[in-house]
C-alpha cells in the first residue's frame, strides 16, 4: 500500500465524502464554493487512485482505522460487523439528539382542519 499525502483541507473533504455528504453539503459545511470542492475532489481522486466515491469511502475508512486492504473476505466481513456494532449505538444516539448532518425523514404528522365551522371528517385530514 502506497502512502498518500493529502492536505488538511483534502483530508476534511475526503472524510465528509466518506460519511456520505454531497459536494454541495461539503461546500456549505466548509464555507467553500462547489467549484472549489470539485477541484479538491479531483486532486483527492488523483492522489488516492480512486475512481468512484465508494472507493474513496472505503479507502478513507481503511486508512483512518488502519485496516489492511489485503484482508480475506471472511476477515473483512468480521471487521465490518465489528465496526457496525461499535458505531450503531453512536449513530442512534446522534439521530435522537438531532446533530447528524445526514437526517432521515420522521413520521408524518397528522393535523385536523375544520372548514366552515363544521365538524371534521376523515377526509379533512391533512398530512404535514
Amino acid at each position: 500500500m502506497k502512502t498518500v499525502e493529502l492536505t488538511k483541507r483534502e483530508w476534511q473533504i475526503a472524510e465528509l465524502f466518506a460519511w456520505g455528504a454531497t459536494k454541495k453539503d461539503v461546500a456549505n459545511r466548509l464555507y467553500l464554493s462547489v467549484r472549489t470542492v470539485e477541484n479538491h475532489a479531483r486532486s483527492i481522486f488523483g492522489k488516492t487512485g480512486c475512481t468512484k466515491i465508494n472507493e474513496l469511502s472505503a479507502w478513507w475508512f481503511c486508512t483512518t482505522f488502519h485496516i489492511s486492504f489485503d484482508l480475506s473476505p471472511l476477515k473483512r466481513g468480521a471487521m465490518a460487523v465489528l465496526m457496525g456494532v461499535l458505531l450503531l449505538p453512536q449513530m442512534l444516539w446522534s439521530v435522537d439528539r438531532g446533530d447528524m448532518f445526514m437526517r432521515t425523514r420522521g413520521a408524518k404528522t397528522c393535523a385536523r382542519v375544520v372548514r366552515g365551522g363544521r365538524r371534521t371528517r376523515e377526509d379533512d385530514t391533512i398530512y404535514l
